[in-house]
């Protein structure tokens, strides 16, 4: 983004009133998330001293006894946190899993195979699937995390642009699958073992036993996809693109960009490395169906969380881009040495760096909230208020997913989020008999559907440029409004959708769910 087109962004970003205006103040006046969980665990620490004085009737479902809050201000707790903190953090398990799965992804990128696969798969989709082959990519897109940010979304412009329909709706439908979607996934990513890690660290504050499935939520988004796909087709060609049809394209045209074919060489690249995608995945699925099998536990069943199979997710997610990248970039020539391939990895590593500084103080808090008793006091509290109120489970599923939209208008970190909810809400419901992989679908459902309409998404205001690019004129305004009726239908819809699962009683994932101890 040039120097010019920021203070432009941020120009018509400030001169913005009205609601817009309102929560992009708010917003900008929260601290960093990284701050915000330093913060956290202060106060987590003051109120483990207070609340340290106070008897309470509440009974530990752990210890069938009155609940205690420990005071986390005494020499031993404190010589004992600083002891354990570098434990916290090389522990923690979103830590590992996600970086482990984006090594491989990093390779991806870097040879150019996810590119090449991207731009093959619009390039063959008739003009009339042109809007739902947008949305699939920029949902597929999400396994290789910001790929989608800068590469589905202009190409949705482009791809628009090139077939004579308005390119504002093209990026709106990439958007819309990039960012509106982003829980909603047929292909595992690193997503899923993060929230997973989150979820699993919040359950064992009232359970410390508990374990959770990487894939506990994967059949919900397979189905919530192509609920996505569905709904943002329609919304695309029905609502936004006719609305905005009148728009004139004003942005230079010897800027405007152009939709190149794949070069020979990486037409030939990609065609092996998707042949060797196939043959490792058929090789894997064959390995399995065996009752003797490797991959299944010693009860013979391959979707429970002891399974080998179950355990080797990130790993396998690992090898999908690996191997593939590697072979792409050996035909295509993106890859000189294996030089290239490590040059790959450390490059993905590099975008991982704040990610890391957020994780070492979540890790920080989760292991403080566990510790004092905080969380299972607010979580039995919650529960003991719930059942006062009568409220059966779709009523308190529907109140996380819209509290969960709310929060995110404000804190964009899908981790940061979680990590901050996850302590409260999964043992809370885990309380009234709610399974922590449902409550981790409601937060996946609230999170992404207002992801489009914030201006404090790290990517919006990259958005609003790629418009210019075709409209000069558009703003933060232009885009929220544009947005605006994805974020309602899907959060309306996808609300509704998660339900009907949860009445039907569908199956969320991998050894997933409905109700806390399992039936």
């Amino acid at each position: 983004m040039s120097e010019e087109k920021q203070e432009q962004v941020a120009k018509k970003s400030t001169n913005n009133g009205g609601f817009l205006g309102t929560v992009e103040r708010v917003g900008n006046a929260l601290p960093d998330p990284a701050v915000l969980f330093i913060a956290l665990l202060f106060i987590v620490w003051v109120l483990s001293w207070l609340l340290s004085y106070i008897s309470f009737s509440v009974i530990d479902p752990r210890t069938s006894e009155p609940l205690v809050i420990n005071n986390l201000l005494t020499a031993s707790a404190l010589t004992e946190f600083l002891s354990v903190m570098v434990t916290n953090f090389s522990h923690f398990h979103p830590v590992g899993v996600v970086l482990v799965a984006m090594l491989g992804i990093g390779v991806a990128e870097h040879t150019g195979f996810i590119n090449s696969a991207i731009r093959s798969l619009l390039n063959v989709t008739p003009p009339s699937l042109l809007t739902p082959m947008v949305i699939l990519v920029g949902i597929v897109s999400h396994s290789a995390v910001d790929a989608g940010y800068v590469l589905v979304i202009p190409l949705g412009g482009v791809i628009f642009y090139a077939a004579g329909r308005h390119p504002l709706a093209g990026i709106a439908a990439a958007f819309a699958g990039v960012s509106g979607g982003f829980s909603a996934n047929f292909v595992p990513s690193s997503l899923d073992p993060l929230l997973q890690g989150l979820t699993q660290a919040g359950a064992q504050i009232l359970d410390p036993t508990i374990e959770i499935n990487p894939l506990n939520n994967y059949f919900f988004t397979t189905a919530s996809s192509l609920l996505i796909i569905s709904l943002g087709w329609y919304i695309t060609d029905k609502i936004v693109e006719p609305r905005i049809s009148k728009t004139e394209i004003d942005g230079d045209a010897e800027d405007l960009p152009e939709m190149h074919d794949l070069q020979d060489n990486e037409r030939k690249g990609l065609r092996w490395a998707l042949v060797v995608m196939v043959v490792g995945i058929v090789a894997l699925i064959a390995s399995v169906i065996p009752e003797s099998s490797a991959w299944r536990d010693s009860a013979g069943d391959w979707k429970s969380f002891n399974a080998p199979i179950m355990r080797s997710i990130v790993s396998l997610i690992f090898l999908l881009f690996l191997v593939p990248g590697v072979v792409y970039g050996i035909v295509a020539g993106t890859m000189k040495s294996s030089k290239d391939m490590i040059e790959g990895m450390t490059h993905s590593m590099h975008g991982m760096a704040y990610y890391l500084v957020i994780m070492f103080f979540i890790a920080q808090f989760v292991y403080a909230f566990g510790q004092s008793n905080l969380g299972v006091l607010l979580a039995l509290e919650g529960a003991n208020f719930l059942k006062a109120m009568n409220a059966n489970a779709y009523v308190t599923i529907v109140g996380i997913v819209l509290l969960t939209a709310f929060v995110n208008i404000f804190v964009g970190s899908a981790s940061g989020k979680w990590g901050l909810l996850a302590p409260i809400f999964v043992p809370m419901l885990m309380s009234l008999g709610i399974s922590p992989d449902l409550t981790q679908a409601a937060y996946r459902v609230g999170d992404s559907s207002t992801n489009i309409i914030t201006p404090l998404m790290p990517y919006f205001p990259l958005v609003v440029v790629y418009c210019q690019r075709y409209v000069k004129s558009t703003g933060i305004g232009t885009l929220t409004a544009m947005m605006l009726p994805y974020s309602m239908w899907f959060l309306l819809t996808w609300t509704i959708f998660l339900l009907i699962y949860y009445f039907i009683g569908l199956p969320l994932g991998f050894g997933s769910s409905y109700t806390y101890p399992p039936t």
